[in-house]
C-alpha cells in the first residue's frame, strides 16, 4: 500500500513519479493514539513533511493501492515494448552452458520451452525459481491473526495516518483511494482469532473506539497471517531471486513492496549491462551481497519491533504505552532525530559500503551511499539521473584533465555550482563522484583524479554511451 520516498526517487528517474503521486494519496501526517475499547486519545502527531524536509523531493509517504500500482506499471511496460503474458506459469528450469531453459505451462494446456540468458524469480513467497534451486527459506509465521478492511467513515475522507498504541496494537487507518476509502489494518482480538468466517461486524466494537471512528460502509474485509523469512541465497548461477521470492517480513514500517522494487532496480541495470556488453559480468556478483544484507537486517529489525509492539502481558503493554510514545516524542522533537527516522522509513538510508562497486569517500559521502539530494534551494542534482546511466558529478569547479577523461570515456559529466545545499548534503567542494545508473555513488574521490576514474572503469570493463558535459551555475 505505501510507496516510500526512495521508491518515488527511482520512479523519478523513469520520469513517472508525478503520475504515481497524482493517482495515489499523499500522507503527510501520522497521528498516534492510545486507549482501548472504552475510547482512545491522541498522544502524538508526526509530520512526514517536517521529517523529510530537504532530504528528498518526496518528503512524505504515498498511499497507492497495489492493484492500481500494478496496472500502472504494466501499462508503462507496454509503452516500453514489453507485454505481460497472462495465463502462464513457470513449472521448472535448468541452467545450461550459455543460458537458461525454462518450461512454461499455459492455461490452454500448451507447454512451452523458453531459452534466455538469465532467469529472475519475481514469483512471490511460493517461488518456483527458489524451490527449483532448492534454496532454504528460513524464518517463521507470527501467531497473531491480522485483519484488513477498506471502509468509509462518518467524518469523511482523511488523508492522514492513524495508529493506535493501546489494546490490539497495529490498529492503523490510512487513505486507500482518492474516492474516499480508508484502509483499516490491525490484530484480530485473541478471543476471536479462531472464529470461522470472521467478518467486520465481529470486530467493529473493538476497532471503532481505538481510532475514534464510525464505519458506515465496508467495501472489503479479509484476514491473514504474517511471515518473516529470508532466502539463503539471492543468486545461484544464472538465476536470481527478487522481492517476496527472496524475503518476506512483518508490515511494520511499510517496507516489503519497496524493498522488492529496490531489488529490481538494483538488478535490472546490472543485467542490462551484462546483456549489452557494457560491463563485465562480475557486476552481477554484486547483486546478492548488496541486497541480502539489507534484507536480513530489515527482517531482523521489523521482527524485533513487531514482536515488541504486539507482545502480550505487562512487557508488551509497557512498550506500547510508555516506550514507543516516549521514544517517538523525544526523537521527533529534534531535526536530527526526525531526519534519521525519515531516512530509515523512506529507505533513503540503504547503502552498500561493502560492495566491490563502492569505493572511496569525499566529505560525508561514501562509495555505496545514495546520491544526496541538493535540489531544495539550488539546482536539482537528481534531474540528470533520468538518463538511467552512469555519470560523473562535481560540486564546484571541474579541472581540464577530468573533463578530457570523461569525454574520452564517453562518460556524462555534470558540474554543479558549489552551494550551501551541497555543503549541507555532505558533498566536498571540487570532489569527484561517479554515480551508478540506480543513483548510488560508485566512486568518491577528494581529488578529481582521472587515473582513479579510469582504474575503476577498467576494473569492471564499463562502457559508456554519452560524453556530454554540462555545467550548472
Amino acid at each position: 500500500m505505501v510507496v516510500q520516498a526512495r521508491t518515488l526517487e527511482f520512479y523519478g528517474q523513469y520520469r513517472f513519479a508525478k503520475e504515481v503521486i497524482e493517482q495515489g494519496v499523499v500522507v503527510e501526517t501520522a497521528h498516534v493514539r492510545e486507549g482501548g475499547s472504552g475510547g482512545s486519545r491522541e498522544v502524538l502527531s508526526i509530520s512526514f513533511k517536517e521529517m523529510g524536509a530537504g532530504l528528498s523531493p518526496y518528503p512524505f509517504a504515498l498511499a497507492y493501492p497495489q492493484d492500481d500500482h500494478e496496472r500502472f506499471l504494466i501499462e508503462k511496460l507496454k509503452h516500453a515494448g514489453c507485454e505481460v503474458e497472462w495465463g502462464a506459469k513457470l513449472t521448472g528450469f535448468r541452467e545450461e552452458e550459455d543460458g537458461v531453459r525454462a518450461t512454461i505451462e499455459h492455461n490452454t494446456a500448451r507447454v512451452e520451452e523458453v531459452e534466455s540468458a538469465y532467469i529472475c524469480g519475481c514469483d512471490g513467497a511460493r517461488s518456483c525459481v527458489r524451490e527449483t534451486l532448492q534454496l532454504g527459506f528460513p524464518g517463521g509465521t507470527y501467531e497473531q491473526l491480522f485483519y484488513v478492511a477498506d471502509v468509509k467513515i462518518t467524518r469523511g475522507f482523511s488523508r492522514d495516518l492513524y495508529i493506535n498504541l493501546g489494546e490490539h496494537i497495529l490498529t492503523l487507518m490510512f487513505p486507500v483511494r482518492s474516492s474516499g476509502m480508508q484502509r483499516l489494518i490491525g490484530l484480530v482480538p485473541p478471543e476471536l482469532s479462531h472464529r470461522e468466517r470472521l467478518g467486520f461486524e465481529d470486530i467493529r466494537a473493538y476497532v471503532e473506539p481505538l481510532l475514534d471512528i464510525k464505519v458506515t460502509q465496508v467495501h472489503w474485509f479479509s484476514t491473514y497471517r504474517v511471515h518473516h523469512r529470508v532466502a539463503d541465497r539471492f543468486r545461484v548461477g544464472r538465476a536470481f531471486l527478487v522481492g517476496d521470492a527472496a524475503h518476506i517480513h512483518s508490515p511494520a514500517g511499510g517496507q516489503g513492496m519497496n524493498t522488492g522494487i529496490g531489488d529490481a532496480v538494483n538488478l535490472g541495470w546490472k543485467i542490462a549491462h551484462a546483456l549489452l556488453n557494457r560491463a563485465d559480468t562480475s557486476v552481477l556478483d554484486t547483486y546478492e551481497p548488496e541486497r541480502i544484507s539489507f534484507a536480513r537486517s530489515l527482517v531482523s529489525t521489523t521482527d524485533r519491533a513487531f514482536t515488541g509492539l504486539v507482545g502480550e502481558g505487562m512487557a508488551g503493554e509497557f512498550t506500547r504505552k510508555i516506550v514507543a510514545p516516549l521514544v517517538f516524542g523525544v526523537v521527533t522533537r529534534f531535526s536530527l532525530g526526525r531526519h534519521a527516522i525519515f531516512r530509515t522509513i523512506s529507505q533513503m538510508r540503504i547503502h552498500y559500503p561493502d560492495s566491490p562497486l563502492s569505493q572511496g569517500v569525499a566529505g560525508d559521502v561514501h562509495g555505496g551511499d545514495r546520491l544526496p539530494w541538493t535540489g531544495v534551494h539550488s539546482q536539482d542534482n537528481f534531474e540528470p539521473l533520468s538518463s538511467l546511466d552512469w555519470q560523473a558529478h562535481v560540486y564546484g569547479e571541474v579541472d581540464k584533465d577530468l573533463e578530457t577523461a570523461c569525454r574520452q570515456l564517453h562518460l556524462p559529466l555534470h558540474a554543479f555550482a558549489w552551494s550551501e545545499s551541497a555543503k549541507n548534503a555532505g558533498f566536498k567542494r571540487d570532489a569527484l563522484y561517479l554515480v551508478r545508473p540506480d543513483g548510488y555513488i560508485a566512486l568518491a574521490s577528494i581529488e578529481q583524479s582521472a587515473s582513479k576514474l579510469r582504474t575503476f572503469v577498467e576494473q569492471f570493463q564499463l562502457r559508456f554511451q554519452n560524453s556530454s558535459i554540462s555545467a550548472q551555475r
